[in-house]
């Protein structure tokens, strides 16, 4: 089937993982995208694990993608890059504001060539204020929104997510912006450019703590695996030392919960019928869940909520996701066929289209595996390719 974007042509400048995971998001639906790297390599190529000198993380990063080398900070690489921008239809970059700027090749120039084209800039800061020309990386957005401040034990440090939590959150952001900005484009034929900072989408994520301190000047605190708002809510430890997480958002639910362990009258407690003020009696709570749950292995208490209608999920690390009948049932992880590595397992597209499904078609190639290909299609033979690399501008 065709994918729902097929016939858009994306741009992929941009490095590590917000930017580039966007285009990837892109990709899974029909895009096709050209990732653009320096002659030295994306850095995410060498981040995280690897097999036999191959980084992993670039295979998931890069699916799907034609990868060419080209240094645009060279006048031969502008030159090149703007014949390709001439038939694209997005382009995604994280360089510092005023970068392309000073290349000659800012969205002035760029919509001149191409009045359609979508300039997506993804950085820390954004384009404009104080701190628009710092470097930013996920983690300083992960501070700096307030992620920080309320996650972690109440008497321990702010902490910090050990995966790029920000840059996820502010990839799926970009793939969403650049589709309005295609959308408004069918109506108005023109292109724009998408600003996106990393430090707000996760911002939006943390709810209503802004419109809470604007209008009552209160600051969520760190509280665990607690909630403020609904108790019992944390994880719990099984009899056979597995761990599992449950959450009473729902007033039935927690009553259900309540009778599966058998302390039924705190059901009629005044403050159970809150889940503000259940959350206030979470000491009392935890103690009957956690001893019943302490009592029971895993898959028996897996069970007994499911059988009580509550719920319940056993905590799982990767091994667990790749044997799960949940995930295998949905399709979550797929199989990839990769000429370096083989057979490689990932996490499959986001989401499922009954008409227009995405796919993943090929792990992240090698390091200017397309280069030729691509900007043969430009019309630059052979001579010309060597010519390029002789000067370093491709590899």
């Amino acid at each position: 089937m065709t994918g729902a974007l097929s016939g858009i042509r994306v741009l992929d400048t941009a490095t590590l993982f917000a930017g580039p995971l966007a285009a990837t998001l892109l990709g899974d639906f029909g895009a096709e995208v050209i990732k653009i790297e320096h002659p030295n390599g994306d850095p995410v190529r060498s981040h995280g694990a690897h097999r036999d000198g191959v980084g992993l993380w670039w295979k998931m990063l890069g699916r799907g993608k034609k990868a060419i080398t080209l240094y645009l900070g060279s006048p031969e690489g502008q030159e090149i890059f703007k014949k390709l921008v001439a038939d694209a239809d997005v382009v995604v970059e994280n360089f510092r504001p005023g970068t392309l700027e000073r290349w000659g090749l800012g969205y002035d120039e760029l919509s001149k060539i191409n009045p359609g084209l979508v300039l997506t800039r993804v950085t820390g800061f954004g384009q404009v204020g104080p701190y628009a020309k710092r470097p930013g990386f996920g983690t300083l957005a992960e501070a700096m929104s307030g992620f920080a401040a309320i996650t972690g034990e109440p008497d321990g440090p702010p902490t910090l997510p050990p995966f790029g939590l920000a840059d996820g959150i502010a990839a799926l952001t970009t793939a969403y912006a650049v589709m309005t900005a295609l959308r408004a484009r069918e109506r108005t034929g023109r292109g724009q450019v998408v600003d996106l900072a990393i430090i707000e989408p996760i911002l939006t994520l943390l709810g209503p703590q802004i419109i809470a301190y604007d209008q009552l000047g209160t600051l969520q605190p760190r509280t665990g695996n607690r909630s403020t708002n609904n108790a019992p809510r944390n994880t719990y430890r099984t009899r056979d030392g597995s761990w599992v997480a449950i959450s009473t958002s729902a007033q039935s639910i927690a009553e259900r919960v309540m009778r599966l362990v058998g302390r039924p009258e705190l059901i009629d407690e005044p403050w159970f019928a809150s889940g503000a003020e259940r959350a206030q009696h979470a000491d009392l709570l935890d103690d009957a869940v956690g001893s019943w749950i302490a009592d029971h292995d895993r898959d028996e208490v897996v069970k007994a909520f499911e059988e009580a209608q509550a719920a319940v999920a056993p905590i799982y690390t990767a091994a667990d996701v790749m044997t799960d009948p949940q995930f295998a049932a949905l399709g979550t992880i797929a199989t990839v066929d990769d000429e370096e590595l083989g057979p490689v397992k990932m996490q499959n597209v986001l989401f499922r289209l009954s008409e227009t499904p995405g796919g993943i078609t090929s792990a992240g190639a090698p390091l200017g595996a397309h280069t030729a290909e691509v900007l043969g299609g430009l019309g630059l033979g052979e001579p010309e390719l060597a010519a390029l690399r002789e000067k370093g501008v491709i590899k």
